[in-house]
C-alpha cells in the first residue's frame, strides 16, 4: 500500500482536511485572525485542561461542571463557526473586534452567562423550580436560543426544526389531534421544566458529553497524532493485502482497527480512504464501488468497542449498567457488520477476478509492528483500566496520559532534548485545541436534545407515540396473519409478526431522522421516543437502545445523505449518489443483525436468558444469512447464479437470519441446489467458470 503509485494518487494532508471540512460541517471552522486565533486557542487548550485533570482528580459537582462545560462550548462555537457556511466574513472594523462579528460577541457572551447562571444559583435552585423568577425565564430563553442557534451553524437545521417542533408541541397540547393532544404548558412552565430541572438542557444528555465523550474524543485525537491510526493502517495492509482484492479488505480491516479509536464516520473514511480508496481503483474495482467498501466500512467505527463514539457512555446513564457490559454487548454486531462488508469485497473481486497486492506493494507485519509497537501502549492501557472496572473517564485520564508519554519519548528519539521538549509542547498544545475542537458541536447538539428530551417527559408524548405505533402493528399483524391463515402450519405468532411491523416502523425513522442528524442526537431522540414503544412488547432496554443505535449509524450510508459515502466519492472521484447506494448494499449486514438479536437477544452476549445454543444459531444463521444475501447482491456464489439461484438464496437468506432452528434448516436446504452445481467449478479459472455460469 505504499507504492509510487499510491503515493502519487493518495491526498495531501490539505486535501483530506478540505474534504471533511465539506462533508462534515462539525468540523467546517472559520479562519480567524491571528490574535483571535490565539484566543480562541487557547480557550480550547484551557478546556481540555480542565476535563483532563477532572479526569484524573475527580470530577465537580453535576450541575457545576455541565454548566462550565456548556458555557464555553456555546462561546467557542460562535468563536469556530460562521453565521453561514457560504458566507464572507466581514472585515475587522468598529463591528468585528478582533475580526469577530459584534453580533458573534454577543451570542458567545450571552450564551456562556445563561449557561453559569444555573450552577451560580444552585444553591437556591431548590426554591425556583416550578416557580422561577422572572429573570430566571429570561435566561432560560436566551440560553435556548442561544442553542438552537450554535447548532444550526455547527450542524444545520434539522435539529433546531425539530427541537422547534417539539417546543411548539408543548406550547400548543390544546391544538393537537386525537390522542396526541394534551392541556399544554405555559412558556414559564416550559422553560422551568427544560432550564432548571434536570430533564432538560442540564440532563444526562449534556453531563455524558462533558463527564465521558469529551475525555474520548481528546483520546482519539491524541493516539491518532502519535501514529496509532496509521501503524492500524499498515497492519492492515500487511495482513490482508496479498489476498484477492486486497486493498479492499485493507481499507475493511483498517477503518474496523481505527474505528476503535475514532467514533466519527467522516474523519474514518477520509484517512484511511486517502490510502486505500485508490489503490482499490488501481487493481480494477469500479470507483464506485470502491467509495462505498470504504464508507461502508467506516460506518463500523461507530459501533466498534472501545471507543463508539458517544453513544457507549449514554448508554451506560439511560441503562445503568456498566461500560464493559455495552462493549461486551457490542462485539459480535460489530464483527457481524465487518464480516458482511468483507464478504461481499471478495466475492466482488472474484467475480471479476482482481488480484491482491504484490510483495513490492506491501509493507511487512513485523518491521510495522517493530517501528511502531510504542503507540499501542495507550490503547492497551485504556482498555486494561476499562476492563478493571474503575470508571470510563480514569481509564481515558491514564490513556491520554499515556499517549503524551509515548508523544515525548518519540521526540526523545528524534531530536535533541531541548528540541524534544520544543516539539512536544507544540504537539499537545496542538492535540489539545485539536480535541476540544472536535467536541464542540456533539456538546452543543446533547445540550438542544435535552430540550427534546425534556418536552418528551413534560407531556408524556413517548408513550402516547407507543400507543400509536403499537396499534398500528398490531393491526398490521392481524391483517397478515389472516391471508396466511391457508398454509398447514404457523410461521409466525401474531405476537411476533406485531414485534416485527414495529421494528420495522422504527428502523424507518430512525434511517429518516439520520438523515439530517448526526448518530449522537438520532440515538438520543428515538431512545426517548422509541423505548417506550419496543417495551410495551417486551424487548428488553439493552435490546432496545442497541436497535436504535445501529440504524441510526446506518443512515451515514443511506442516500439521500449518505455524508460518508458522499465523502469517499469525493476520494474517488466517483458518482455520490451510486457510491451511496451501494454503500448502503454493502452495509446490509448492519441492517439484518438489529433484527436478529431484536428476537434472538443472546446475539448480544449479556441479556437476560442468555443461552449458548440460541447464540450459536443466532450467530450460524446471521453469517450464513448475510453471506447468501451477499451472494445474492454479487450475482456470485463459487460461480455466476443463475436466475433461480438467486430467488432460492434470497429466500434462504431471509430464513437464516430468523432466530428458529426450522426456519435455519429450510434455509440450509434451500441453499444446497446452488452448492452442489458450483462447487466441481471451484478448480476452473474465473473466465470459465462466468461461461459455465
Amino acid at each position: 500500500m505504499t507504492s509510487e503509485a499510491d503515493r502519487q494518487e493518495t491526498l495531501t494532508e490539505a486535501e483530506m482536511k478540505a474534504l471533511e471540512e465539506r462533508y462534515d460541517p462539525e468540523v467546517r471552522f472559520r479562519p480567524l485572525p491571528p490574535l483571535l486565533g490565539w484566543v480562541v486557542a487557547t480557550l480550547l487548550f484551557v478546556l481540555s485542561c480542565y476535563h483532563f485533570y477532572t479526569a484524573g482528580y475527580g470530577i465537580p459537582p453535576a450541575t457545576f461542571h455541565r454548566g462550565l462545560h456548556l458555557a464555553f462550548t456555546l462561546a467557542l462555537v460562535f468563536f469556530s463557526f460562521t453565521l453561514w457556511s457560504s458566507g464572507r466574513e466581514p472585515r475587522t472594523g468598529l463591528l468585528t473586534p478582533l475580526g469577530l462579528p459584534l453580533w458573534d460577541w454577543v451570542l458567545a457572551i450571552a450564551g456562556a452567562i445563561a449557561a453559569l447562571y444555573v450552577p451560580w444559583i444552585f444553591n437556591d435552585l431548590a426554591f425556583r423550580v416550578g416557580d422561577p423568577l422572572p429573570i430566571d425565564v429570561v435566561m432560560g430563553t436566551i440560553l435556548i436560543v442561544v442553542l438552537l442557534e450554535a447548532v444550526r451553524r455547527s450542524m444545520g437545521w434539522p435539529l433546531p426544526v425539530i427541537a422547534l417542533l417539539f417546543i411548539a408541541y408543548a406550547y400548543f397540547g390544546q391544538a393537537m389531534p386525537g390522542v396526541l393532544k394534551h392541556p399544554g404548558a405555559s412558556w414559564e412552565n416550559i422553560v422551568n421544566h427544560l432550564y432548571l430541572t434536570s430533564q432538560g438542557i442540564y440532563g444526562t444528555a449534556l453531563g455524558v458529553i462533558a463527564t465521558y465523550v469529551f475525555h474520548f474524543v481528546l483520546f482519539g485525537v491524541m493516539a491518532t497524532r502519535i501514529g496509532l491510526g496509521q501503524l492500524f493502517i499498515d497492519l492492515a495492509s500487511a495482513l490482508a493485502g496479498r489476498f484477492a482484492g486486497g486493498p479492499a479488505k485493507v481499507s475493511v480491516i483498517s477503518s474496523a482497527m481505527l474505528g476503535s479509536i475514532s467514533g466519527s464516520s467522516i474523519a474514518n473514511t477520509v484517512t484511511t480512504g486517502s490510502l486505500t480508496i485508490p489503490a482499490m481503483i488501481r487493481i480494477g474495482y469500479p470507483r464506485h464501488f470502491a467509495a462505498a467498501v470504504e464508507a461502508a466500512s467506516s460506518t463500523g467505527g461507530q459501533i466498534t468497542p472501545p471507543v463508539m463514539g458517544a453513544v457507549a457512555f449514554l448508554m451506560i446513564e439511560y441503562l445503568g449498567v456498566p461500560l464493559t457490559t455495552i462493549l461486551t454487548a457490542a462485539l459480535v454486531p460489530a464483527f457481524m457488520h465487518f464480516f458482511g462488508v468483507l464478504v461481499q469485497v471478495h466475492l466482488e473481486a472474484r467475480r471479476h477476478g482482481l488480484r491482491g497486492l504484490t510483495k513490492e506493494e506491501l509493507p511487512v507485519a513485523w518491521t510495522v509492528f517493530k517501528a511502531g509497537w510504542l503507540t499501542t501502549l495507550p490503547l492497551f492501557v485504556l482498555v486494561a483500566i476499562l476492563l478493571s472496572g474503575r470508571t470510563p473517564y480514569l481509564a481515558a485520564f491514564y490513556g491520554i496520559l499515556s499517549c503524551i508519554l509515548v508523544l515525548v519519548i518519540q521526540n526523545l528519539l528524534r531530536h535533541d532534548f531541548g528540541t524534544a521538549l520544543r516539539e512536544s509542547v507544540r504537539e499537545l498544545w496542538d492535540g489539545f485545541t485539536v480535541g476540544a475542537k472536535y467536541s464542540l458541536s456533539v456538546t452543543a447538539a446533547a445540550a438542544l436534545v435535552g430540550v427534546i428530551i425534556g418536552v418528551v417527559t413534560l407531556t408524556g408524548v413517548g408513550f402516547k407515540i407507543a400507543y400509536m405505533v403499537t396499534s398500528v402493528a398490531a393491526g398490521w399483524a392481524e391483517n397478515v396473519s389472516g391471508w396466511l391463515a391457508f398454509l398447514p402450519f404457523e410461521i409466525m405468532s401474531i405476537e411476533s409478526m406485531t414485534l416485527l411491523f414495529t421494528l420495522l416502523m422504527t428502523a424507518v425513522v430512525c434511517v429518516l431522522m439520520g438523515c439530517g442528524i448526526p448518530t449522537t442526537a438520532n440515538y438520543l431522540i428515538m431512545i426517548a421516543v422509541a423505548a417506550p414503544i419496543l417495551g410495551l412488547l417486551g424487548v428488553q432496554p439493552l435490546v432496545a437502545h442497541f436497535f436504535v443505535f445501529y440504524y441510526g449509524v446506518l443512515a451515514d450510508i443511506t442516500p439521500p445523505v449518505a455524508l460518508a459515502a458522499y465523502a469517499a466519492a469525493g476520494i474517488a472521484n466517483a458518482n455520490a449518489f451510486k457510491a451511496g447506494n451501494t454503500a448502503f448494499r454493502l452495509g446490509m449486514g448492519k441492517a439484518l443483525v438489529p433484527f436478529v438479536f431484536a428476537f434472538s437477544p443472546s446475539l448480544l452476549l449479556v441479556t437476560d436468558g442468555f443461552t449458548w445454543s440460541e447464540f450459536a444459531l443466532a450467530l450460524f444463521g446471521a453469517m450464513m444469512g448475510i453471506w447468501m444475501l451477499s451472494s445474492v447482491f454479487a450475482g456470485w456464489l463459487f460461480a455466476p447464479l443463475k436466475a433461480w439461484e438467486r430467488v432460492l438464496l434470497a429466500i434462504s437468506a431471509l430464513l437464516l437470519v430468523a432466530p428458529n432452528l426450522t426456519a435455519t434448516l429450510i434455509g440450509i436446504v434451500l441453499i444446497l441446489p446452488s452448492v452442489l452445481r458450483q462447487l466441481p467449478m471451484l478448480r476452473r479459472p474465473v473466465a470459465e467458470r462466468e461461461e459455465l455460469g
